[in-house]
């Protein structure tokens, strides 16, 4: 187990330890670009799967990641963040014909097939990347920004609904039916950071519009679990992939990690719109107790955990540990305390960092295991290897900033001394 002073949330020491994490998770990592293509899937000691594709949300996360450490003073993760940003920008997960950013490309050229599609999940990643690279003063991030939030706006916004719709073949022909809460949620992380880096208060007003309808509308009159899979007319599809309960993104039944990451997203939103809009504490509350009393338990192995997914009673449907959960359980406890001072949000985020460092951190290689079996082993199921460090170090470093404004550019305020 790793040693550190103590995980009291208010201590400077324990915050330095965090960042020291932070630091150690883009150490892992930097093998992660593949040159001129993106960031490749990581296998467990940090090298690119060259049996995976390179996906633009890795690459876009990965921005991100660097970025952050570009920020902190480190030169190689601004040399990686460059590099991934570079290949957003005129690589080949770049569509030039009809613009936007393909799902994924083979590593290496001609060897594999291209993911044509283009999701609003991916573009919203490449708004939050491309928004991270501008605090950090990389080239040409604005740039990206730019292009990334007018094709999220033409392609993705609808503004009858305030929401994203989910999935666009290669010529932007055509519109699949599917429509989900899952890049919405991601768009509100990119939105909240591209109005902070911006100025431009549409992107949070937007974000506070997307959220609104998800908590008030469909989480509270469902017990405060998220129904994540809708119609074209956004009508709940509670049954969906029934067939196929563990699906890496769009699960059957409610997403336990999601309860508990929108929760932190609307404390975030609160932190910027402060004291207008009493709901959004409320409501991160009322989920993140929700997804807690649903989703951390004892396995049918015996051991406890967070399970990936629920039923709509709130019995357990996959048991198996991801280890984004518990990163997000940590950010929003640590959120949950600095938003409300209560001091039960600081022991959870005790306990969830005692679990975190007893199961998921990985001594030997580094970076976390992305995924425990029932008795808390590290598994390969559902995820394979180590594919990113996006959640991870999110839990590391959100801890040590202000709610408001985003990440990038709280952390950028700290270290200039603002």
């Amino acid at each position: 187990m790793i040693d550190h002073t103590g995980p009291a949330l208010t201590s400077p020491d324990h915050h330095a330890w965090l960042r020291l994490q932070a630091r150690g998770l883009l150490d892992f990592a930097r093998k992660t670009m593949v040159a001129g293509r993106g960031a490749g899937w990581l296998t467990v000691d940090g090298q690119v799967d060259d049996t995976q594709a390179i996906h633009t949300w890795i690459t876009a996360r990965m921005v991100h990641a660097f970025s952050l450490g570009a920020i902190l003073g480190d030169a190689h993760a601004r040399e990686i963040a460059q590099e991934g940003l570079d290949a957003l920008r005129s690589g080949p997960l770049r569509d030039s014909e009809h613009d936007g950013w393909f799902a994924s490309i083979p590593v290496t050229a001609g060897a594999g097939e291209v993911d044509s599609t283009k999701s609003a999940y991916a573009h919203a990643f490449v708004v939050l990347a491309a928004s991270s690279a501008r605090v950090a003063g990389l080239s040409g991030a604005q740039e990206l920004l730019t292009q990334g939030l007018a094709i999220l706006e033409d392609r993705f916004f609808d503004a009858g609904t305030g929401l994203h719709v989910d999935e666009w073949d290669a010529s932007w022909s055509v519109l699949d039916d599917y429509r989900g809460v899952n890049a919405n949620m991601h768009a509100v992380e990119a939105l909240l950071a591209a109005g902070d880096v911006t100025g431009d208060p549409v992107w949070h007003e937007r974000a506070l519009g997307i959220a609104k309808t998800v908590a008030l509308q469909w989480a509270a009159p469902n017990g405060w679990r998220i129904p994540e899979h809708f119609s074209p007319s956004w009508e709940p599809l509670l049954e969906f992939n029934d067939d196929r309960r563990a699906d890496p993104f769009k699960p059957y039944g409610a997403t336990v990690g999601h309860g508990i990451e929108w929760a932190r997203l609307l404390l975030h939103l609160d932190a910027t719109f402060p004291g207008q809009h009493p709901w959004l504490q409320e409501s991160a509350r009322s989920l993140y107790s929700r997804a807690i009393a649903d989703g951390w338990r004892r396995s049918t192995a015996g051991h406890m955990g967070f399970v990936y997914t629920t039923g709509w009673g709130g019995e357990p449907i996959v048991e198996t540990r991801m280890h984004w959960v518990p990163a997000e359980a940590l950010a929003a406890a640590s959120a949950l305390f600095t938003a409300t001072s209560a001091p039960f949000y600081a022991k959870d985020y005790e306990q969830w960092l005692a679990h975190v460092e007893r199961f998921f951190v990985d001594e030997a290689h580094g970076s976390w295991h992305h995924e425990l079996d029932t008795a808390n082993r590290p598994s390969g199921t559902v995820w394979p290897g180590k594919p990113d460090i996006y959640h991870a170090i999110g839990a590391f470093l959100t801890p040590t900033v202000p709610l408001s404004p985003t990440l990038a550019s709280a952390l950028a305020a700290q270290t200039s001394g603002r």
